[in-house]
């Protein structure tokens, strides 16, 4: 999946959602269903950050997974 250079560098967890998602959507090399590639892009920054991510940037990222809970109807 190729995603939006710099995305994760926003502190708009609206924008992060729209962007992932778009390019979880538009993808052709994904194996699974776009719902669950986007989560996972957003979940494989967060645990590639580890220690090193500051507390802020993780809670944007969250609210970032429950937007795209949000745009795919999953609530």
């Amino acid at each position: 999946m190729t995603l939006e250079r710099g995305i994760f560098q926003s502190s708009d967890p609206k924008k992060i959602a729209r962007s992932v998602k778009r390019s979880s959507e538009n993808s052709k090399r994904r194996k699974t269903g776009a719902y669950r590639s986007a989560v996972s892009m957003i979940s494989f920054y967060e645990n590639r950050g580890g220690k090193n991510l500051s507390a802020t940037k993780r809670h944007t990222l969250q609210r970032a997974k429950a937007e795209l809970k949000k745009d795919f109807g999953r609530e």
